[in-house]
């Protein structure tokens, strides 16, 4: 893993993710993975930028995620690009859920509790304040208790 200075080419990023950093600066992260080595190096490549370092990737999918991740040095912000996507938060206990289409985005706010649902083949943006993010098991991979829904009904 490597961060790249003065990349002109174009970056694939469902591959290779962006560090947004300190001064403006854009650097794709070259080599990138979801490992733990990985992750520790790209953790310790852009330590500097603090929590105003950001990471700009596209994720593709189908399906329920297998994951809840909580993002505690800032806000992550998701934006549909193709299909459906819910997004299901954990506010203060209380659930709730946000369907997204093509073209529209919510924000999760720094150190929420969020899983994220996609229905059929779909495509999301994120760019997320990495530092300290933190992850655990999803048992549930469909909660059935009644959710708020602060912006639109999901099915």
């Amino acid at each position: 893993m490597r961060l790249v200075n003065n990349e002109r080419n174009a970056v694939d990023l469902r591959t290779t993710p962006v560090h947004l950093g300190l001064g403006s600066r854009a650097k794709p992260v070259e080599g990138f993975a979801w490992d733990p080595e990985v992750l520790q190096a790209y953790s310790a490549a852009v330590a500097a930028d603090g929590a105003e370092g950001r990471m700009v990737m596209i994720f593709d999918g189908d399906g329920d995620g297998d994951h809840w991740e909580s993002h505690p040095a800032g806000d992550e912000l998701v934006v549909c690009l193709s299909g459906s996507v819910t997004v299901t938060r954990d506010v203060d206990g209380v659930r709730e859920r946000v369907l997204l289409g093509p073209g529209e985005a919510t924000i999760n706010p720094a150190g929420v509790w969020h899983a994220v649902d996609m229905s059929g083949p779909t495509s999301i943006l994120a760019i997320t304040a990495g530092l300290g993010t933190d992850h655990r098991p999803r048992a549930d991979s469909r909660t059935t208790e009644p959710l708020a829904t602060p912006d639109r009904e999901a099915p």
